[in-house]
């Protein structure tokens, strides 16, 4: 049942990573858009990956909670490679701004969300193969 759960997180965060990737080139037309769907990409790694380790719900109004549910989780493997909690922590801070702020994220501001959420996708990957999380 956990390695179905892993691949529905994982195939969401696959999925936003890939609309990210379709519109980061116009961010005229697709700053909002490319930033949430960057976070929202790490955060279903995320949720891949602490399902994968055995978190029972992985579903929260304060994803920040998910950076140091990870962080936990990963020390309690003796997981060395962490460096990865670090950029979802990033892009956690971001959400909100991204989201509902009033006024326009520059566009700085999104290259570095797009940036970051490349890094974590990369990491994921390559944390859920090294940890042997059931359905990656």
């Amino acid at each position: 049942m956990i390695a179905v759960e892993v691949q529905h997180f994982l195939g969401r965060a696959r999925d936003f990573l890939k609309g990210m990737e379709l519109l980061k080139d116009d961010l005229t037309e697709f700053r909002s858009s490319s930033g949430l769907l960057g976070i929202h990409c790490a955060i279903s790694y995320s949720d891949a990956l602490r399902t994968g380790m055995g978190c029972a719900d992985v579903s929260s109004e304060d994803h920040r909670s998910a950076a140091a549910d990870l962080k936990s989780r990963l020390a309690s493997r003796r997981f060395e490679k962490r460096q990865g909690a670090n950029h979802l922590e990033r892009l956690l801070t971001k959400k909100n701004r991204v989201a509902y702020a009033s006024e326009a994220v520059k566009e700085d501001e999104i290259v570095d969300i797009v940036k970051r959420a490349r890094r974590f996708a990369q990491w994921a990957e390559e944390a859920g193969k090294e940890m042997k999380i059931e359905g990656w």
